[in-house]
């Protein structure tokens, strides 16, 4: 089943998905970091929300 473009927020937020615009845009604003830092913590940290969060110190 396709995305729904229409919700602005990850379906799982347990997890980060930086392959998708929308949830690109909901994360970077969640954290208040940039495209490349959050996908910099994505590669460092995995996609888990809560690792991601603890690596960026947020």
């Amino acid at each position: 089943m396709a995305d729904n473009l229409n919700n602005h927020g990850p379906q799982d937020r347990s997890r980060i998905n930086v392959n998708e615009a929308h949830e690109l845009r909901y994360w970077t604003q969640t954290f208040s970091v940039t495209e490349a830092k959050l996908r910099s913590a994505v590669a460092a940290a995995g996609v888990s929300t809560e690792k991601v969060r603890h690596y960026l110190g947020k």
